[in-house]
């Protein structure tokens, strides 16, 4: 790995052993995309840059018409002059004037990866970082922009810190974190997008001229788009091809575009959502943008995601998680709802614990007057009339069945019903003079006041210091409406959804950096926020609140391009399904949860002793798999078709586990074989349940049969082991 400027070539040159990253400095002034992709030996332009007399694009004075900014590939924009693509940031100074004039300065290799203060972002081992200063000579704004190449991932982070040195105040309204111009259009653009319960649906189409961008302004990250892009080469597939994908680690407002201009290039650009944005930069400071992760790969979709996989796992989750393997738990909300007392839960956790289960998980419904979801957010007091005894004595009884005990939460949320709300109805999300927007009967506290960080720290520090609580679920169920606050001047309330989530990642650094061994999983009604800014906190998502298998095997395939199994909550729930009234077989429902962080959520104490042995031999088979199922590799093997059928394969070094899921059956079947592919080709591979040894390269080039399967939604295992 190293960071090199050449100074005869005016280049900085970035690389590792797969890949390199190329900028050029033109005129002495900006700062061109000259290369991303696998690595070069050696760089010496032979990819030139053109320079034609074009109409319409402006030139610096001094210049001559054949050169103009408009059509260089940059590595950031420029803002009032010479570029007319989409922008990276702008500026507003206190005359009202949107015109900056950032030039190159200087740069440092830094011997270290950088950390974002009060940001999520990839930690560091031996990586370097190139940080290229530029400068704006009338306003003494400064622009740092920030390149971390990893030592052995072909992975490239990006950010900006935009400092104010002079003496006027000055608005960023537009505070983009990574600008990058390809010299060419003939790409496909990937997307993750959805809804609430229709999460990561892969979207794939061809660039086309203009803008194409997804974002939210929901104050989350949203379930409708994920703040990820994907351009990948027209013959890409999961095996072969160029991908590049991009990463954002921020869990608030965002969007991220491809503009395809007029002469053929494309730019993307990502970062905070500058449609209800702008920061006050007063002079002497500085403002930090979020992380991007650039991730390159040369052979399709499944190496890019083994990158993604390993880079999160090693370098984003808390580190105490990174080999921890994660229980099996019962979760209480689709078995109770709001209906249960102590006795309940402790009979259904006996029977749990009997069958193998490791974790009993209380969602929603223990606290103040909650009856139903109208009331009591905010107020985290112990429902005495359903845990007479309390939490902790509820902790000790599921503790003594040699089980852990997980507690749900929704921190960020307030009840109108509730004596918070009474008492503190100024905390709450709010524009003056308007009536405030109910969400699932619930209001949003206002987490850009310190006084309501102090408070929700203080609530999670009570609970967990009686060191009874093994895991936190972390729950929002609405998006941010109203957003303003009493507590910021009037040029400032564009300020408050950025600072929403600078709160909520100050409460979180808190009471995790306290907690380490606390389990925390990521909630928001399932992937409403599961972006790579929640994942640095905690180590697993629920993934969605869908828990029908056919959905989910749709769901979990799509997440996977990002994130690995271990990530993504999945439990086994009743049938017919609470979401879609779907009829699944159990090994089906198992499989997919399986392929998952494992877990259950149904009316334990209605199931039959048949079922109960089912459940019971699953947990068994799990427990044997774990190691393979969490920490293995993961690689999807066949795209999900029109009729649902999917399938994916589990490795490591001594065993592989294939899940074919069905889907809807059909008629007049196709004879079909699914080849393996990713098994090691010189090794031999024993089927478990046949006693037959194929070799790897078999299994990889000729397949297995797919049997007739009668049936929808039906499922098969293989598991080999490798022969020594």
């Amino acid at each position: 790995m190293s960071i090199f400027f050449d100074k005869s070539q005016n280049i900085f040159h970035l690389s590792n052993n797969e890949i390199s990253y190329i900028i050029g400095i033109e005129k002495e002034k900006y700062l061109t995309h000259r290369y991303f992709g696998c690595r070069l030996k050696g760089y010496h332009k032979i990819n030139q840059l053109q320079t034609i007399d074009r109409g319409f694009s402006t030139n610096p004075i001094g210049e001559e018409r054949t050169f103009s900014v408009n059509t260089l590939p940059l590595e950031t924009s420029t803002q009032g002059s010479l570029d007319y693509r989409v922008s990276n940031y702008q500026f507003r100074n206190i005359e009202g004037n949107h015109i900056t004039n950032f030039v190159y300065d200087r740069f440092e290799i830094l011997e270290e990866k950088l950390i974002l203060k009060g940001l999520p972002s990839l930690r560091g081992e031996k990586e370097q970082t190139l940080a290229i200063y530029l400068v704006d000579h009338v306003q003494l704004l400064e622009m740092v922009l920030y390149y971390t190449i990893y030592d052995d991932l072909p992975v490239i982070t990006r950010s900006v810190e935009y400092k104010n040195n002079g003496e006027k105040a000055v608005y960023i309204e537009n505070a983009g974190s990574m600008l990058l111009d390809f010299s060419r259009c003939d790409f496909d653009l990937m997307t993750l997008n959805g809804a609430h319960t229709n999460e990561a649906t892969i979207h794939r189409q061809s660039l086309h001229p203009g803008i194409q961008k997804i974002g939210s302004t929901r104050g989350t990250s949203s379930p409708q788009h994920h703040p990820f892009l994907g351009l990948a080469d027209k013959y890409t597939n999961e095996d072969q091809g160029d991908v590049y994908g991009f990463h954002f680690i921020y869990s608030g407002n965002f969007i991220a575009q491809a503009e395809v201009e007029q002469y053929g290039s494309t730019r993307i650009q990502i970062g905070i959502n500058p449609e209800n944005f702008e920061w006050k930069l007063i002079p002497g400071s500085n403002f930090q943008t979020p992380e991007v992760v650039l991730n390159f790969s040369d052979g399709g979709f499944n190496q890019l995601s083994q990158t993604f996989h390993k880079l999160y796992q090693t370098h984003l989750i808390p580190k105490q998680w990174q080999q921890e393997e994660r229980p099996i738990l019962l979760n209480s909300w689709e078995g109770n709802y709001f209906d249960f007392t102590e006795r309940d839960l402790i009979r259904q956790a006996r029977i749990a614990s009997t069958l193998g289960i490791e974790l009993f998980v209380l969602d929603d419904g223990w606290f103040g007057c909650r009856e139903d979801d109208t009331t009591s957010l905010g107020d985290w007091n112990v429902n005495k009339e359903k845990l007479p005894n309390g939490i902790e004595h509820l902790a000790d009884s599921i503790h003594q069945q040699n089980m852990k005990f997980g507690l749900w939460f929704e921190p960020e949320m307030i009840s109108v019903k509730s004596h918070l709300f009474k008492m503190h109805p100024e905390w709450s999300l709010q524009v003056p003079g308007y009536p405030q927007t109910q969400g699932r009967q619930q209001l949003v506290l206002n987490l850009s006041l310190p006084e309501v960080q102090e408070y929700l720290i203080g609530i999670l520090v009570k609970y967990l210091s009686s060191n009874k609580i093994d895991y936190i679920k972390w729950d929002m169920n609405r998006h941010l409406t109203e957003v303003g606050s009493f507590h910021l001047p009037n040029d400032q309330q564009k300020e408050v959804s950025h600072r929403y989530v600078l709160g909520l990642y100050r409460i979180l650094i808190e009471v995790t950096e306290q907690f380490p061994k606390v389990l925390f999983e990521n909630c928001s009604s399932g992937g409403g926020r599961f972006d790579p800014g929640m994942v640095a906190f905690m180590p697993q998502t629920w993934t969605s609140d869908n828990t029908d298998a056919l959905c989910r095997s749709k769901i979990q395939f799509g997440y996977s391009y990002l994130y690995p199994p271990i990530m993504m909550g999945s439990h086994v729930s009743d049938s017919p399904n609470h979401q879609v009234g779907r009829i699944t077989p159990l090994e089906s429902r198992f499989l997919i949860a399986m392929s998952g962080n494992f877990g259950y959520e149904l009316a334990i104490e209605e199931l039959s002793p048949q079922e109960l042995d089912v459940i019971r031999d699953q947990i068994t088979f799990y427990k044997s798999h774990r190691s393979l199922l969490q920490f293995g590799q993961f690689f999807r093997l066949k795209e999900i078709d029109a009729a649902y059928s999917t399938a994916w394969l589990f490795k490591n070094e001594t065993e592989a586990l294939l899940v074919y899921f069905n889907g809807l059956a059909q008629p007049a079947q196709k004879i079909q074989y699914l080849k393996t592919k990713y098994l090691d080709e010189a090794s031999d591979y024993k089927d478990m349940s046949t006693g037959e040894i194929y070799s790897g390269s078999e299994l990889n080039h000729a397949g297995i049969l797919i049997p007739r399967i009668k049936g929808d939604f039906r499922s098969f295992h293989t598991h080999w082991t490798v022969i020594e």
